[in-house]
């Protein structure tokens, strides 16, 4: 396929599909490496001699580097190739990921983990973007869903073998295989992923250092981003607390959490499949939507959590309806920002994602102590609410500025 243009005239005969799995390849090995610390806690605290609960900030460490680095550096390459970022980001992650490997203590694993989040900030600041690129406007919420579906994959199998081969053969040798596989991933991105043309490559710059007039979307943008966060914060607050909720509330043995959770993550990925195949192409309808089915089924999974059938069905439809916002919040947001806009929109939006999950677990670890389990899913479904009445009044500015043009 050849490079394509984000101008409204647009066409694309066939749907980059090789391209897109490509994409979501990447996503995939981004995710896991960012989470496998995980799962391999007392492995790593073991041989480097430190409590697990320094190896578990290895996973704030990365996201609060993604936070701090993300919007600002993807301002400063904001005219680079794509394309080439995407295949560097994912050789600098392998090379992150080596030194981890390497690590002869834990001060260099830290480095070497920052050195991975400032790349893997700049990796989803770009990758939404990108896919939203390669395709209409109309096909912007399949294309999303393919993406981020690799992240899905991640949570689901990325990690549990990263974990499993961590057990068997080493963490140190888990963390070198997803190097070597991250070598892998960028030379596929290389040969398949379709290079794009951005509307702000081919616009000349202004003459005499004049500045462009403000993009007219960047206030919905950043109201799509603030729901981003809200919902990530309430999620976070309850979900980071949702293994004690399974055993203590819900009675579910210790042996069987595993399996529910994997059950989760299943129904998750059936709703990405869910947004991309019927909902992304009206994302502000299946957003409300998503949004609702999550707060009612955290409602009934609160209410009856003492009843198996029925909290076992409301957890089932929490993860099928959850799993549903991330690519219906990404194609949201590529709706609302102009083409030209798409970059630094993308690296907002991952910065308030972020915020969502870190600061999320904060407060749910703050809440948890102060009023006790039961009050997370209340925490939760307010946030829901917040976030819906965000949804709704974007709605209307995109409607009005429909209707101004």
């Amino acid at each position: 396929m050849s490079a394509t243009s984000t101008s409204p005239i647009n066409t694309v005969h066939k749907f980059p599909w090789v391209g897109l799995l490509a994409l979501a390849g990447a996503v995939f090995l981004s995710v896991t490496s960012e989470m496998i610390p995980t799962g391999l806690l007392p492995d790593m605290s073991r041989s480097l001699g430190v409590s697990e609960a320094q190896i578990g900030l290895l996973v704030t460490v990365f996201a609060f580097t993604v936070v701090i680095t993300s919007t600002p550096l993807t301002a400063l390459t904001k005219r680079w190739p794509r394309h080439g970022m995407i295949v560097g980001i994912l050789v600098v992650l392998a090379i992150s990921n080596l030194l981890t490997a390497f690590a002869p203590d834990y001060v260099f694993v830290v480095i070497s983990r920052i050195a991975g989040g400032v790349a893997h900030g700049m990796f989803w600041s770009i990758v939404g973007a990108y896919a939203g690129h390669l395709v209409p406007k109309e096909q912007i919420g399949r294309a999303v869903s393919i993406t981020l579906g690799g992240g899905t994959l991640a949570f689901v199998f990325g990690v549990p073998l990263g974990t499993f081969a961590g057990h068997v053969f080493g963490w140190r040798l888990s963390f070198g295989f997803l190097a070597v596989l991250m070598l892998v991933g960028a030379a596929m991105v290389w040969k398949f992923l379709p290079k794009v043309e951005r509307d702000e490559d081919a616009q000349p710059r202004p003459r005499g250092g004049r500045a462009r007039a403000k993009d007219a979307t960047v206030v919905a943008v950043i109201m799509v981003c603030l729901v981003a966060a809200v919902t990530m914060i309430g999620h976070y607050a309850f979900y980071t607390f949702v293994v004690p909720f399974l055993t203590d509330a819900m009675g579910v043995p210790a042996g069987n959490v595993g399996a529910l959770l994997f059950l989760y993550g299943i129904a998750g990925a059936a709703g990405l499949v869910l947004a991309g195949s019927v909902l992304g192409p009206r994302p502000q309808f299946g957003l409300i939507l998503a949004l609702v089915v999550t707060g009612i089924a955290v409602a009934a999974l609160a209410v009856f959590a003492a009843t198996p059938v029925l909290a076992l069905t409301a957890f089932i439809v929490w993860g099928l309806a959850f799993g549903a916002l991330p690519p219906l919040l990404q194609t949201r947001l590529l709706h609302t920002s102009s083409p030209a806009f798409r970059d630094t929109a993308s690296a907002l939006y991952t910065t308030a994602f972020n915020v969502g999950i870190g600061g999320g677990a904060l407060l749910g670890s703050i809440v948890f102590d102060a009023g006790g389990l039961m009050v997370l899913p209340s925490l939760y479904i307010g946030l829901l609410v917040v976030s819906l009445v965000l949804v709704l009044v974007i709605g209307r500015m995109t409607r009005a500025r429909a209707r101004a043009v």
